[in-house]
C-alpha cells in the first residue's frame, strides 16, 4: 500500500517554522532569566534547582527540534518514525535525569546530615 504524500503548503511550513523559532526563542529567555533567579538566592537546593531547569530546557530544545523535524515530513510513515524516534530518545533522557536527579537529592541530603553533625 502506498502511503499518500503530505500535501502542505509551504507557505504553512514556512509559517510553522517561524513560529517554532519564535516559541523557542522566547522559551531561551525565559530560560535566562530563571538561571539568573536561581543563582541569585543560594540555597541548598539551589544545584537541584539548576539541574531541573537545565533538563527541561534539554527537553524544551528537543522538543522544538522535534516540531521542525515533523514540518517536513513528507508522509504519515515519516512522520510516525519521527515522533517514534523522539518519544524513544525521551524516554531515555527522562530516565537519566531522574537518575541524575536522585543521586543529587541524596548528595545534598547526605552533606546536610554532615553539616548539623
Amino acid at each position: 500500500m502506498i502511503e499518500p504524500k503530505l500535501e502542505v503548503p509551504t507557505e504553512l511550513r514556512d509559517l510553522a517554522e517561524k513560529t517554532i523559532d519564535q516559541a523557542e526563542k522566547a522559551f531561551g529567555m525565559f530560560f535566562d532569566a530563571a538561571n539568573k533567579s536561581v543563582t541569585s538566592i543560594p540555597s541548598p537546593g539551589t544545584e537541584i534547582s539548576k539541574q531541573a531547569l537545565s533538563f527541561t530546557e534539554q527537553n524544551l530544545k528537543a522538543a522544538f527540534e522535534h516540531a521542525r523535524k515533523l514540518v517536513h515530513a513528507t508522509d504519515l510513515q515519516q512522520a510516525m518514525q519521527i515522533q517514534s524516534e523522539f518519544l524513544r530518545s525521551q524516554f531515555t533522557n527522562a530516565g537519566e535525569h531522574m537518575r541524575q536527579i536522585s543521586s543529587g537529592v541524596m548528595n545534598a541530603a547526605r552533606d546536610t546530615t554532615k553539616i548539623k553533625l
